[in-house]
């Protein structure tokens, strides 16, 4: 007689009736020390301390015109607007995010296999990687909404069921970061904790986070003492600047007020070996282009 599958173990409870603050289980760099790719070794290190590390020119100013072209075409694509894949902004009515953007787009896709961006995320994963996530990110001028504070890795794990922190995550500047239009921001060394978040997930929640996140944010009391211990880094850059940044870093970003627009490539990169099981936190998983279940490995 066949027996049910054994329940994965949650290491990072969450969505429970109070925030719970539970030690990091797991490693920030996987791959074994002297494991060759991209990063130098010391580079490694200031990721395994500070959950982050930037790299001031990823991309060229050509291979930046050509991303910027594609980004442009497909938010003013009709079609593209009525994708379930698109979101719009509650206020101007804009795209503001286009989801799975390394399968809409070829042009998109050639970046994920790039091995200056898959080699990097290899490297700290030390594994094969698929993209659990890809998507461009729009914050035009004069009124876009920020992300407020959050860590990846509680959604991911709550509603999307990765197991473990072996997932990072790449920001690609298409457009110059500014101190003064929405910049991301992170509290360097949040990811040696992890914030369990208070509050029961609703169905299709994702349908609203995507726009506002509610659940799964942290209280203001959990992010004045993570903000107290830890700081706050902004990100300024030229286009073609990336900062990679692991799962559970504490990150957000502000409204951008000013003229200029920010706009970015974001990828995800998740181990093989830590593919998405049942929501730890929520009824059920998240739609594919969110949260894939398809693990095919990037070549």
């Amino acid at each position: 007689m066949a027996t049910a599958p054994e329940r994965t173990a949650d290491l990072y409870p969450t969505r429970g009736t109070t925030e719970v603050m539970t030690p990091r289980q797991d490693p920030v760099v996987w791959s074994q020390p002297g494991t060759e790719g991209p990063f130098q070794p010391a580079e490694l290190s200031d990721f395994e301390r500070d959950g982050f590390f930037a790299i001031g020119e990823l991309l060229t100013a050509e291979e930046v015109a050509v991303y910027r072209a594609e980004l442009d075409r497909l938010v003013n694509d009709p079609a593209m607007r009525a994708d379930d894949r698109s979101i719009v902004e509650p206020k101007s009515q804009e795209i503001r995010s286009v989801f799975e953007v390394h399968k809409i787009s070829e042009v998109f896709a050639k970046l994920v296999s790039d091995p200056r961006v898959v080699g990097r995320a290899r490297q700290i994963l030390g594994s094969d990687v698929y993209v659990h996530q890809s998507r461009i990110n729009v914050k035009p001028g004069f009124g876009a909404s920020g992300f407020y504070w959050h860590s990846d890795f509680e959604t991911w794990h709550a509603e999307d069921g990765l197991p473990n922190m072996r997932t990072v995550s790449v920001s690609i500047a298409l457009t110059e970061n500014y101190d003064t239009n929405g910049g991301l921001m992170i509290m360097p060394g949040s990811h040696r904790h992890f914030l369990g978040c208070s509050g029961e997930t609703p169905r299709d929640n994702y349908k609203k986070s995507l726009q506002m996140q509610d659940a799964g944010t942290p209280s203001d009391e959990a992010l004045t003492k993570l903000a107290d211990a830890h700081g706050i880094k902004l990100f300024t850059g030229k286009a073609g600047s990336a900062t990679w940044f692991d799962c559970n870093c504490m990150h957000g970003s502000g409204d951008n007020i000013t003229p200029y627009p920010r706009s970015n490539v974001f990828i995800v990169f998740n181990s093989v070996e830590n593919t998405a099981v049942e929501p730890f936190a929520a009824p059920v998983p998240r739609p594919e282009y969110i949260g894939a279940r398809d693990f095919t490995p990037v070549k």
